[in-house]
């Protein structure tokens, strides 16, 4: 028994191809076959859809314009039987992230090699950006999720923060002697800064905290890359406002010092974002899962 939609999805290769012929092989069907389908269609829908001519085949204004809920409609049943094999196992698909080259490089690594040794099977699809870039391609459709700077303002978003982070000041052997008892604020912008360029959401958040308490900056040095910052530091160009987390290295090996502050930056989070009107594939559910329980271990 030949269905409604068995006739849409003959009617779609036809306009796809402008041919009967091209679409019959597409779909393994004959030419007569094809052509008795489309007549069909036709006969129930009391409209002509294809002019038909010598060369070939064109859709009438009444055929475009099906053409177009078909085809999304088509595409759409198709999208779904995709996210239906996911559930084998996630056996299959593809996971698109976002994030940025510190963020990826410090905190998403550990997670992307223990998934994958999970489900060997998908595919990983990995966007840099800074956290504006990446809200922006989560709204495009360009990528699943973004694991990004928090705070992230956007009503249209989803945000679950996955790990605390510290921003502090790190300096070299000829600053090491500030490391020796608390400063202000108001002290440690005497001396020659190193900062994010000013785009990043890490320096935004550091700079509205100074400016909360009077404090304005104008770093000498502003850099596009989180291990510029600690390079810098090293050879003794200025302080750095770094992630502490993300400094460990540095800091046990006494290659940088922690400078102590009188009035601590607040701490704050790295986290997943995404799409609050789109439901998540299983591949990217199961991610953020993994990475919202870290929060909770790390969180106790």
């Amino acid at each position: 028994m030949v269905t409604k939609l068995d006739l849409y999805k003959v009617f779609l290769q036809v306009g796809k191809r402008k041919s009967f012929s091209k679409a019959a092989k597409e779909l393994y069907m004959t030419q007569p076959a094809v052509s008795q389908a489309i007549m069909q269609l036709e006969r129930e829908l009391d409209t002509r859809l294809f002019n038909r001519t010598p060369r070939g085949v064109s859709l009438t204004n009444e055929g475009s314009l099906l053409f177009e809920y078909i085809n999304s409609a088509i595409n759409l049943i198709n999208t779904g039987e995709e996210k239906i094999l996911e559930f084998k196992d996630l056996a299959v698909g593809e996971l698109k992230i976002g994030v940025g080259d510190t963020i990826s490089k410090y905190f998403l690594l550990p997670y992307l090699e223990d998934f994958h040794n999970k489900y060997p099977n998908l595919k990983f699809k990995i966007i840099n950006g800074t956290t504006l870039e990446l809200c922006a391609l989560i709204k495009s459709g360009e990528i699943d999720i973004a694991i990004c700077n928090l705070p992230v303002d956007d009503y249209s978003l989803e945000v679950i923060p996955c790990r605390d982070v510290r921003d502090i000041f790190v300096c070299g052997d000829k600053y090491k002697d500030l490391a020796k008892y608390k400063i202000s604020l108001q002290e440690i912008v005497k001396y020659p800064l190193i900062f994010l360029e000013p785009s990043s959401n890490s320096r935004k958040y550091v700079e509205k905290f100074m400016l909360s308490k009077g404090i304005e900056i104008s770093p000498e040095f502003e850099l596009g890359s989180f291990d510029l910052l600690l390079e810098f530091a090293k050879i003794n160009l200025g302080i750095a406002c770094v992630v502490k987390e993300f400094s460990k290295d540095y800091l046990e090996k006494e290659v940088l010092y922690e400078i102590n502050l009188l009035e601590e930056i607040p701490k704050r989070s790295i986290g997943v974002c995404y799409l609050k009107s789109v439901p998540l594939s299983l591949a990217s559910t199961k991610f953020v899962e993994i990475l919202s329980c870290d929060n909770s271990s790390h969180n106790k």
